[in-house]
Formats: structure tokens, sequence, C-alpha cells
């Protein structure tokens, strides 16, 4: 069983999501906003993933996606934005 973060890009928005089992059991979506920015607008994690860490996988492999990119990320969710407050090695991103 993985839980590895994986992304889905459609024109200028996509997701980072974890499938648990062939299961989507937690998604954050964004939007380009432009040529090098995204803007994560959206985490959702389903009941009964509590305490797993799934949001928090997920803010790091869009942090990772950034970098790779060389794009800035605007936490718009209120969660991702919490993550970002909290870790403060991901600021070369925001």
């Amino acid at each position: 069983m993985t839980e590895d973060v994986q992304l889905r890009i459609n024109e200028n928005k996509g997701a980072f999501y974890i499938e648990v089992n062939e299961k989507q059991e937690a998604m954050m979506t964004f939007v380009f906003a432009g040529e090098d920015k995204i803007i994560i607008d959206h985490t959702e994690v389903n009941s009964g993933n509590e305490g797993k860490g799934f949001g928090k996988k997920m803010v790091n492999k869009a942090v990772e996606f950034a970098r790779e990119k060389g794009i800035k990320i605007l936490p718009l969710c209120p969660f991702a934005k919490s993550v970002f407050d909290k870790t403060p090695e991901f600021n070369d991103v925001l």
C-alpha cells in the first residue's frame, strides 16, 4: 500500500492527490496564475484519514513541484496556509 502523492494537471489547473488501494483519499487543488505561480485553493482529505499526514504530504509535494519548476505558491487554502506558516523552510516558494 503506497501513499505517494500524485499530480494531475489539466490546462491551467491541477491537483496533488493520494490514492490508497486505488481510491482517492486526499486531494489538494491549484490553479496556475500566469507562468510562474500556482494558487493552492482547496485541500480535502476523506474522513477516516485524519492524522495520517496526507495534507502535509501534498503540501510537501507542491513545494517540490514549485522548486523543480522555479515557480511560486500562493496558499489561499487555509490548511495549506497553516502548513506554510509553520514551515519556514518553505518560504523560498512563497
